[in-house]
């Protein structure tokens, strides 16, 4: 594990988180590269013999670093927006190795993709079919597509991270990707090369995923009898870690079901990790501000700290679970703490009843806060958002700088 401690001290990979706090400051995000590249080689050894592709999903964490490191290990991307491709490209990615996902692209994310000439965007209704094929007769270059199918496959995971019901808004019907593969394949400005689907996150289970293959291997059948060929199969990401005291997903079983399961069958496999592969690599560093005991029973403690819901939004927004630590061990008494921010919320809170010795000052580490922590961040309360630090042989690099004020306002007038 990159967190540990040394003489009370929590470190990542040796280096004190205590020493980066007091170089660049609280709240500041910090990440574990070699964290990460091991949970992307595990990764790759689990799949290997299904010939495939892990396109990272830049929602989960953009930070141009971390892209740029992620495309030297051969990483393709899973993007969903214009601005995520910029980050890409920017990183020096490979556009040729991205999927573009999201159910509202629009004209200029549409023109974007073909004109970078991304391999697939993963259609998720017939009107962006329309809108992609007359863009790329527009533009004079055929977008290469794939059809986003919901499964309506429960991944038992919280509603609000859960995709692949029919109750969802994501991807269509298998009998309505059916029409709308025999529209593309007679399309001369289009060009079918794939099958997508993406069943939730936090998945701990490998039956889902093997339940969304079967399903997308029968209409790769269907299509056959039509004479339309299908290059890749993408099951999307979702791999469940740990905060509390979740089951992890199993790599390893999840690799032996999906070989199992395609058989021989000369299709690619892509896989959209995200939370998977950064979220246990990162922290969020925060430091103790105020404590506001409970002055009688029924009262509770407040330990008010310089991050807050701006910052990191899981717990306010999933009732999300992150384990708090103190940096540097105490042996005074501990109290039940309610770890909480300086937002003007009631939901502006980290941690709730923890377990905790604290004095006013004191350094925290909110752990597994590599993903969806600073790429949810917000500038609530006119709060600029933390730097980004990257651990990486036996240093650490901010890349990116903690906001200004002048930085928010820059905009307005």
């Amino acid at each position: 594990m990159p967190y540990a401690r040394s003489g009370g001290e929590l470190q990542v990979d040796g280096v004190p988180l205590a020493r980066i706090a007091d170089a660049v400051g609280t709240p500041a995000y910090v990440y574990s590269w070699p964290a990460v590249r091991d949970r992307y080689a595990e990764l790759e050894s689990a799949l290997d013999g299904t010939g495939q592709r892990i396109c990272y999903s830049v929602k989960a964490n953009g930070n141009l670093a971390l892209l740029a490191r992620l495309a030297k290990l051969g990483a393709g991307f899973d993007i969903v927006s214009g601005g995520e491709l910029e980050r890409v490209l920017r990183a020096g990615g490979d556009p040729a190795r991205a999927v573009f996902s999201g159910v509202g692209k629009s004209v200029e994310d549409i023109d974007f993709g073909i004109k970078c000439g991304i391999d697939a965007f993963n259609v998720e209704s017939a009107s962006e079919l329309d809108r992609i094929e007359s863009r790329a007769r527009v533009i004079g270059r055929r977008a290469r597509v794939s059809i986003r199918v919901n499964p309506d496959v429960d991944a038992h995971t919280h509603p609000y991270i859960a995709t692949g019901l029919k109750e969802n808004k994501f991807g269509v019907p298998p009998q309505v990707a059916l029409a709308l593969y025999r529209r593309a394949a007679a399309c001369p400005d289009l060009q079918v090369v794939g099958i997508a689907c993406h069943i939730g996150s936090q998945i701990s289970q490998v039956e889902p995923f093997q339940e969304a293959l079967s399903g997308l291997l029968g209409l790769v059948d269907a299509l056959g009898k039509f004479g339309i060929a299908i290059e890749h199969l993408d099951i999307g990401g979702g791999f469940g870690i740990v905060y509390q005291d979740e089951a992890p997903l199993d790599l390893a079983a999840l690799g032996d079901v999906l070989r199992a399961t395609l058989g021989r069958r000369p299709v690619k496999l892509f896989v959209e990790p995200g939370r998977l592969l950064v979220a246990e690599a990162g922290v969020l560093l925060t430091r103790v501000e105020y404590l506001k005991p409970a002055p009688a029973p029924g009262y509770r403690n407040f330990a008010v700290v310089d991050a807050a819901m701006n910052d990191l939004i899981r717990p306010a927004l999933y009732s999300a679970w992150h384990a708090v630590e103190a940096v540097a061990e105490r042996r005074t008494p501990t109290r039940r703490w309610d770890v909480v921010g300086p937002v003007c919320e009631t939901g502006d809170f980290l941690a709730l009843d923890r377990e905790l010795s604290l004095a006013e000052g004191d350094l925290l580490a909110i752990r597994e806060a590599g993903a969806y922590g600073s790429s949810q961040s917000s500038n609530y309360n006119t709060r600029p958002r933390p730097p980004e630090v990257i651990v990486d042989e036996g240093g650490f690099t901010v890349v990116r700088k903690r906001e200004t004020v002048a930085d928010l306002l820059r905009l307005e007038s």
